[in-house]
This record gives C-alpha cells, sequence and structure tokens, in this order.
C-alpha cells in the first residue's frame, strides 16, 4: 500500500471515529432534551481545535445550511459556541466552549433549577389551598394529600440543595438526600 493509501484511510477513520463520537453525544443531548444536531455540531467544534466554519460543518456533519444556522445560533444562546474571525477571511467560524463543567452549570442553572423552583410553588400553593378547601369531612383525606405533596416538596428542595452546590461548588453533599431515602424507605415499610 502506497503511503498517500494509507494517509486516506486514516483520515477516512479518523472522520468515522468522530461521526461515532458526535453522534453518541448527540444522542446523550437529546435524552436530555436538546436537539441532537446540536450535541453533534458541538462535538465536533470541541474535538476540533480550529474554528470551523457554517459550511465546513455541514459538509462533516451532512446537514443542511438552515439546520446549520439555527442550531449554530441555539448554541450561542447557551453559550457552548462562540464566533469567531480569521484574518483576511470575511466568512464567520465556530468554536466549542472546551469548559465542560461550565457548560453544565448554566444549564442547571437556568433550566433544572428553574423548574424545581415553579414545581415547588405549585406545590406550596396546593398544599395551602387544600388547608382552606373542603367540606368538614374531607379534612382527614385532604390532610393525607397535603402531606403527600410536602413529600414532593421536601424531594425538590433536596433536588434544588444539590443542584445549587454542585453549580456553585462542583461538589454535592448527599447528607439529604440520604436521610430522605431512609425515611421514604421507612414509610414503604410501614
Amino acid at each position: 500500500m502506497k503511503a498517500g493509501a494509507g494517509i486516506a484511510m486514516s483520515v477516512a477513520r479518523e472522520s468515522e471515529l468522530l461521526h461515532e463520537v458526535a453522534d453518541a453525544v448527540g444522542a446523550l443531548m437529546e435524552f436530555w432534551g436538546f436537539k441532537r444536531v446540536m450535541g453533534r455540531v458541538w462535538t465536533l467544534l470541541y474535538l476540533r481545535s480550529e474554528p470551523l466554519s457554517a459550511a465546513e460543518l455541514c459538509e462533516a456533519l451532512d446537514i443542511s445550511s438552515g439546520a446549520a444556522s439555527m442550531t449554530l445560533a441555539e448554541l450561542e444562546h447557551w453559550a457552548v459556541v462562540r464566533r469567531s474571525r480569521k484574518a483576511g477571511d470575511r466568512r464567520e467560524y465556530f468554536e466549542a466552549e472546551t469548559d465542560i463543567w461550565k457548560m453544565i452549570s448554566r444549564v442547571f442553572r437556568e433550566r433544572e433549577l428553574v423548574q424545581i423552583e415553579r414545581a415547588l410553588e405549585v406545590f406550596d400553593r396546593a398544599r395551602e389551598q387544600l388547608v382552606r378547601t373542603g367540606a368538614p369531612g374531607e379534612h382527614a383525606r385532604l390532610a393525607q394529600i397535603s402531606e403527600r405533596i410536602g413529600r414532593l416538596a421536601d424531594l425538590a428542595r433536596i433536588g434544588r440543595g444539590l443542584l445549587v452546590a454542585v453549580v456553585q461548588q462542583g461538589k454535592a453533599d448527599l447528607g439529604p438526600l440520604m436521610r430522605f431515602a431512609t425515611a421514604a424507605a421507612g414509610r414503604v415499610r410501614r
């Protein structure tokens, strides 16, 4: 085999492996509620050390220019991709945020914590209204429902605490979760 053929095969294999990794990250991103193509585009930019143009991304990932444009805009919104320029070139290039922890922290802050806060508001409002409503003969049943909503709120507060600790410190105290799990297991055995 000639050296040129070996290099071509090596480049083709590298491309194939990068696609596999991009597809795997895309599947993970989709599992977390993002679009698969977002994971694929970010991964390719992350793995390549040099910025790529939208046209290069389209060619490498076999996506349309419209899909690339929308995906890059969404990735920029999440601050996981940024635009750059090369001297003497009018095209825009894109490069990935390489601090993975920074990216995950932002998603936790802007998505998961917001959802937990919304859920806690609903739990608190529902418990308050359950206490005030219902016929006199319904108080015991409504109290049981309220108690169970309280357990959901406790779990949400523990989740919030864990996420806040992870976002702020990069670590979490699992003690509250363990106490909750132990208490929940005790209730199940009864």
